[in-house]
């Protein structure tokens, strides 16, 4: 196998992670901020209180975009993965 396909297909599995892992940070991001300036505005400083709202909001986004997920990673696996176990 030529070492530009294999920087190739991890490039590309680079790319896969990071687009699947885009809405789940985004959310975690999302929910932080607006939790964050919630504190500030209140000045009530309660751990619990960043940790449940965004632990929510992940597994919320999660549970949505898990189908968008599954079909990415097994796009990229038919498409890039399998034809280099082959030999194709």
């Amino acid at each position: 196998m030529q070492d530009a396909a294999i920087f190739d297909t991890l490039r590309q599995g680079l790319w896969v992670a990071t687009i699947i892992s885009t809405p789940i940070l985004a959310a975690a991001l999302i929910s932080g901020v607006a939790v964050g300036l919630f504190q500030a505005l209140t000045s009530i400083q309660e751990m619990t209180l960043t940790f449940v709202p965004k632990l929510a909001a992940i597994v919320l986004v999660f549970w949505v975009s898990m189908s968008f997920m599954t079909a990415t990673l097994v796009d990229f696996f038919q498409q890039d993965i399998l034809p280099l176990i082959v030999g194709v």
